[in-house]
């Protein structure tokens, strides 16, 4: 059986860009599948320019969130995908952020360098939980 839940506000955000019904999260066979998303600005719900680390912040809250919602958390995530653009202090940036979020075991994760994205953000990460 596949599940596919609205997160709020995250799924308005979304179609304010998109057509259609956003499901930010899949849950499907004991796994959350989790969308990447842009940092939304918690309190506007646009994307404004922003320093790299509070980017960072949004996007690791907003996982936080949609994993909640979908009965899972942050401790049950098992991998990561991290999109940034190619800036060289970035990758320690994150690392610092990200060592807050999951500060005793990290789950799989890799890093990688997009070129840019149709809006002022530098990072996006996606993940997959276990229920």
């Amino acid at each position: 059986m596949i599940k596919r839940l609205r997160v709020e506000p995250i799924s308005s955000y979304l179609e304010r860009r998109r057509k259609g019904p956003i499901y930010p999260v899949i849950v499907a066979n004991g796994f959350v599948y989790l969308s990447g998303l842009p940092p939304f600005d918690p309190e506007t719900g646009e994307i404004e320019s922003q320093p790299f680390e509070r980017q960072a912040e949004i996007v690791l809250e907003q996982m936080k969130l949609c994993l909640e919602a979908a009965g899972s958390s942050l401790s049950q995530v098992v991998k990561c995908n991290v999109y940034c653009t190619p800036d060289p202090s970035h990758f320690a940036t994150f690392n610092a952020v990200y060592q807050r979020y999951f500060p005793k075991e990290s789950p799989a994760r890799i890093f990688l360098h997009v070129p840019s994205w149709p809006g002022p953000f530098e990072v996006e990460v996606d993940c997959v939980a276990v229920m």
